[in-house]
């Protein structure tokens, strides 16, 4: 895949880490698997750590540049982000270690089973009713989400975003504060897929290797997303709630099927 090629999907995880909250987890993974297919089945490894460096950047920067109210939300949520920051370091040693192939096929059972949660279960396309005061998430979700975003190298938003909504938060709210909350995932889970050997097959092959992480791919997809964020967030785009709800579920849907093996 060309480095033009991944520029301009880089533009695509800017948009999605601004109207989505993915911080480019979802989009990087099917990408870099692509783009790296050479790899093999080891294609998925590299895929998940490039993945998480792409979201520390994306959403860090998503983050810095959110209005401070709209932050305020997570006030005295300390303890959710401690157990995300600790499930989010197993799930990267997880991930380490895990077959490929079967880490491929949960990335895609993940992503479907929450499609169907979404459009089947009421909250997020359906809200019950008025909605009242947005709640905090509860602490206990937190080792739970960080382990298997970190695992599967989504970040952790198709979590955090459903949860958040279903609290009481509006698509655009519940987006934006995906964002901090895929920083404390992705942290952690980028830091073990940096510091860890490169893969020890072929040595010619894996050159472009640091640890686990394509720099190359990882350079092209923010060179192409950063841009997008800081232009969305001065100016966001205003879509209407149930729109942003549908387009979410479409999204997630789209990235599923493209993660399907072919052939």
């Amino acid at each position: 895949m060309s480095l033009v090629v991944l520029v301009g999907i880089g533009v695509l995880t800017g948009l999605t880490t601004v109207l989505f909250g993915f911080g480019g987890g979802f989009v990087a993974v099917p990408v870099v698997v692509w783009a790296d297919a050479a790899l093999g089945a080891d294609a998925m490894r590299v895929a998940t750590a490039t993945s998480a460096l792409v979201m520390v950047v994306n959403a860090g920067f998503a983050t810095a540049v959110t209005p401070r109210r709209v932050l305020a939300a997570l006030r005295g949520s300390g303890v959710l982000l401690l157990l995300l920051a600790a499930g989010a370091a197993a799930g990267a040693l997880g991930a380490r270690v895990a077959p490929p192939g079967p880490a491929r096929w949960a990335f895609v059972g993940y992503v479907a089973l929450t499609v169907v949660d979404l459009l089947l279960r009421p909250g997020f396309l359906r809200p019950r009713g008025q909605r009242q005061a947005a709640r905090p998430l509860p602490p206990l979700l937190g080792a739970p989400v960080g382990a298997v975003a970190a695992f599967l190298g989504v970040g952790g938003s198709v979590l955090t975003v459903p949860a958040l909504r279903r609290a009481g938060h509006p698509m655009r709210v519940a987006t934006a504060l995906a964002n901090p909350l895929t920083v404390v995932i992705a942290l952690p889970a980028a830091v073990v897929a940096l510091s860890g050997p490169a893969l020890a097959a072929d040595p010619g092959a894996h050159q472009r290797l640091v640890g686990l992480v394509d720099p190359v791919a990882a350079a092209a997809l923010l060179l192409g997303a950063l841009p997008v964020i800081a232009v969305l967030r001065r100016r966001p785009p205003r879509i209407p709630d149930r729109v942003h709800s549908w387009a979410y579920v479409a999204l997630l849907a789209l990235v599923a099927v493209a993660m399907l093996p072919r052939g």
